[in-house]
Protein backbone atom coordinates (compact mmCIF):
# COMPACT_ATOMS: atom_id res chain seq x y z
CA UNK A 1 0.00 0.00 0.00
CA UNK A 2 1.21 3.50 -0.70
CA UNK A 3 2.59 5.74 1.99
CA UNK A 4 -0.05 8.39 1.27
CA UNK A 5 -2.67 6.05 2.80
CA UNK A 6 -0.68 6.03 6.05
CA UNK A 7 -0.37 9.82 6.04
CA UNK A 8 -4.07 10.27 5.28
CA UNK A 9 -5.01 7.90 8.09
CA UNK A 10 -2.80 9.78 10.52
CA UNK A 11 -4.31 13.12 9.47
CA UNK A 12 -7.86 11.77 9.97
CA UNK A 13 -6.89 10.39 13.36
CA UNK A 14 -5.28 13.68 14.41
CA UNK A 15 -8.35 15.62 13.23
CA UNK A 16 -10.61 13.36 15.28
CA UNK A 17 -8.44 13.77 18.37
CA UNK A 18 -8.40 17.57 17.96
CA UNK A 19 -12.21 17.61 17.67
CA UNK A 20 -12.43 15.43 20.78
CA UNK A 21 -10.15 17.78 22.74
CA UNK A 22 -12.16 20.83 21.65
CA UNK A 23 -15.43 19.12 22.54
CA UNK A 24 -14.17 18.11 25.99
CA UNK A 25 -12.52 21.48 26.73
CA UNK A 26 -15.23 23.90 25.59
CA UNK A 27 -18.96 23.88 26.18
CA UNK A 28 -20.57 25.16 22.98
CA UNK A 29 -23.71 24.56 21.01
CA UNK A 30 -21.59 22.65 18.51
CA UNK A 31 -20.88 19.74 20.86
CA UNK A 32 -22.95 17.24 18.87
CA UNK A 33 -21.25 18.26 15.63
CA UNK A 34 -17.82 17.99 17.24
CA UNK A 35 -18.69 14.53 18.61
CA UNK A 36 -19.70 13.41 15.12
CA UNK A 37 -16.53 14.80 13.57
CA UNK A 38 -14.52 13.18 16.37
CA UNK A 39 -16.06 9.77 15.68
CA UNK A 40 -15.65 10.13 11.94
CA UNK A 41 -12.01 11.23 12.24
CA UNK A 42 -10.93 8.64 14.79
CA UNK A 43 -12.96 5.80 13.24
CA UNK A 44 -11.96 6.55 9.67
CA UNK A 45 -8.32 7.15 10.57
CA UNK A 46 -8.11 3.96 12.62
CA UNK A 47 -9.64 1.96 9.77
CA UNK A 48 -7.17 3.43 7.26
CA UNK A 49 -4.22 2.70 9.54
CA UNK A 50 -5.44 -0.87 10.11
CA UNK A 51 -5.76 -1.48 6.37
CA UNK A 52 -2.35 0.04 5.73
CA UNK A 53 -0.60 -2.20 8.25
CA UNK A 54 -2.67 -5.25 7.25
CA UNK A 55 -1.87 -5.03 3.54
CA UNK A 56 1.80 -4.21 4.15
CA UNK A 57 2.43 -7.51 5.91
CA UNK A 58 4.60 -9.81 3.77
CA UNK A 59 2.07 -12.66 3.86
CA UNK A 60 -0.68 -10.37 2.47
CA UNK A 61 1.30 -8.75 -0.35
CA UNK A 62 0.30 -11.36 -2.97
CA UNK A 63 -3.39 -11.11 -2.05
CA UNK A 64 -3.15 -7.32 -2.18
CA UNK A 65 -1.58 -7.42 -5.63
CA UNK A 66 -4.41 -9.67 -6.89
CA UNK A 67 -6.92 -7.25 -5.39
CA UNK A 68 -5.27 -4.31 -7.17
CA UNK A 69 -5.25 -6.18 -10.48
CA UNK A 70 -8.95 -7.03 -10.16
CA UNK A 71 -9.74 -3.42 -9.21
CA UNK A 72 -7.87 -2.18 -12.29
CA UNK A 73 -9.86 -4.55 -14.50
CA UNK A 74 -13.14 -3.42 -12.92
CA UNK A 75 -12.31 0.26 -13.38
CA UNK A 76 -11.40 -0.06 -17.04
CA UNK A 77 -14.07 -2.52 -18.18
CA UNK A 78 -16.20 -0.82 -20.86
CA UNK A 79 -19.44 -2.45 -19.76
CA UNK A 80 -18.95 -1.40 -16.16
CA UNK A 81 -18.05 2.13 -17.26
CA UNK A 82 -21.29 2.32 -19.24
CA UNK A 83 -23.26 1.06 -16.23
CA UNK A 84 -21.59 3.63 -13.93
CA UNK A 85 -22.39 6.40 -16.40
CA UNK A 86 -25.99 5.29 -16.68
CA UNK A 87 -26.34 5.00 -12.90
CA UNK A 88 -24.93 8.52 -12.50
CA UNK A 89 -27.39 9.83 -15.06
CA UNK A 90 -30.34 8.18 -13.32
CA UNK A 91 -29.22 9.51 -9.93
CA UNK A 92 -28.94 12.98 -11.46
CA UNK A 93 -32.47 12.78 -12.85
CA UNK A 94 -33.94 11.46 -9.59
CA UNK A 95 -32.19 14.31 -7.73
CA UNK A 96 -33.71 16.83 -10.12
CA UNK A 97 -37.22 15.43 -9.54
CA UNK A 98 -36.77 15.38 -5.76
CA UNK A 99 -35.62 19.00 -5.75
CA UNK A 100 -38.49 20.10 -7.99
CA UNK A 101 -41.05 18.36 -5.75
CA UNK A 102 -39.37 19.84 -2.65
CA UNK A 103 -39.66 23.35 -4.08
CA UNK A 104 -43.40 22.93 -4.62
CA UNK A 105 -43.87 21.29 -1.21
CA UNK A 106 -42.02 24.01 0.70
CA UNK A 107 -43.91 26.70 -1.19
CA UNK A 108 -47.26 25.10 -0.27
CA UNK A 109 -46.23 24.70 3.38
CA UNK A 110 -45.14 28.33 3.51
CA UNK A 111 -48.30 29.58 1.78
CA UNK A 112 -50.56 27.67 4.19
CA UNK A 113 -48.51 28.81 7.22
CA UNK A 114 -47.96 25.20 8.25
CA UNK A 115 -44.20 25.68 8.23
CA UNK A 116 -43.55 29.42 8.43
CA UNK A 117 -40.44 31.13 7.12
CA UNK A 118 -39.46 28.52 4.56
CA UNK A 119 -39.10 31.07 1.79
CA UNK A 120 -35.32 30.96 2.01
CA UNK A 121 -35.39 27.16 1.72
CA UNK A 122 -37.50 27.42 -1.43
CA UNK A 123 -35.15 29.99 -2.93
CA UNK A 124 -32.12 27.86 -2.02
CA UNK A 125 -33.63 24.73 -3.56
CA UNK A 126 -34.61 26.63 -6.69
CA UNK A 127 -31.07 28.00 -7.02
CA UNK A 128 -29.63 24.53 -6.49
CA UNK A 129 -31.96 23.09 -9.13
CA UNK A 130 -30.89 25.71 -11.66
CA UNK A 131 -27.19 25.26 -10.90
CA UNK A 132 -27.47 21.46 -11.12
CA UNK A 133 -29.32 21.65 -14.45
CA UNK A 134 -26.89 24.14 -15.99
CA UNK A 135 -23.88 22.24 -14.67
CA UNK A 136 -25.26 19.01 -16.17
CA UNK A 137 -25.55 20.66 -19.57
CA UNK A 138 -22.08 22.22 -19.37
CA UNK A 139 -20.42 18.97 -18.31
CA UNK A 140 -22.24 17.01 -21.03
CA UNK A 141 -21.18 19.49 -23.73
CA UNK A 142 -17.60 19.52 -22.45
CA UNK A 143 -17.43 15.72 -22.46
CA UNK A 144 -19.08 15.57 -25.89
CA UNK A 145 -16.52 17.97 -27.35
CA UNK A 146 -13.61 16.25 -25.63
CA UNK A 147 -14.43 12.71 -26.75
Amino acid sequence: MKRKHLITGLIYLAFGIVCLCIEITYDTRLDSLLCGLCGAGIGGGAAMLYKYFWWNRPENSEIYQEKLDQEDIDLHDERKEQLRNRAGRYAYLVGMVIIAVSIVLFYILDALDILPDTGWVTIYLYGYLVVQYILGIIIYRWLNARY
